[in-house]
């Protein structure tokens, strides 16, 4: 099911999961992932095509996952909170949890065409205790001329694009976002300041 059919609990995902842990004072959290293809596809109708990151990234209590590769899948999906005020070390019971961990909804956005894709894995990254935080984005390319921002499936499509600037002799830095809410605003203005663009 594509996340074309979450419109069915829309009210349940943004009213009911996005506010509870805020409406609560805090005391109630709501640790769900809603996780699922979202985005344009092969051979789907119009209605099927969509891509709620830019509507789920406004709404106040829900984070925004937009993974690209493999190591980005496996490592937002067991997340940790980095803003996280009781930091603690990973238990053999956290091991064997297949969940995000953290007190929020998450809407954890896969963009199906990349489904069949293949994508290498660091030995860091096969490790059971990999983990990313949600809210950092990663410099996939450096470069010193002009910065490229994507997320998804167009973190492909921005290297290519940057291959291409580079026979020209002009270096772009790509940055993938991973995340569209929190927003790493950080990472794209140190990029820009270097560029320029």
């Amino acid at each position: 099911m594509t996340f074309n059919f979450a419109m069915q609990a829309i009210d349940q995902i943004v009213n009911s999961a996005g506010k509870t842990y805020y409406m609560s004072g805090g005391n109630v959290p709501c640790p769900v992932v809603f996780r699922g293809p979202n985005g344009a596809a092969s051979g789907v109708g119009a209605q099927h095509s969509q891509d709620y990151a830019a509507w789920y990234g406004q709404i106040p209590g829900l984070k925004v996952v937009s993974p690209w590769s493999a190591e980005d899948c496996k490592g937002l999906l067991k997340v940790r909170n980095i803003s996280d005020p009781n930091p603690r070390a990973l238990t053999e019971h956290d091991a064997t949890q297949a969940a995000i961990r953290d007190p929020n909804p998450i809407v954890f956005l896969e963009n199906e065409m990349l489904y069949g894709v293949s994508f290498p894995m660091s030995k860091e990254a096969m490790s059971d205790d990999f983990l990313l935080p949600i809210g950092k984005a990663k410099v996939e390319r450096v470069g010193s001329d002009i910065t490229i921002v994507a997320h998804s499936k167009m973190v492909t499509h921005s290297l290519e694009a940057a291959d291409i600037l580079a026979k020209e002799g002009i270096k772009a830095e790509v940055i993938n976002l991973r995340s569209i809410r929190p927003l790493d605003i950080e990472t794209i203005k140190e990029s820009v300041k270097k560029t320029n663009r």
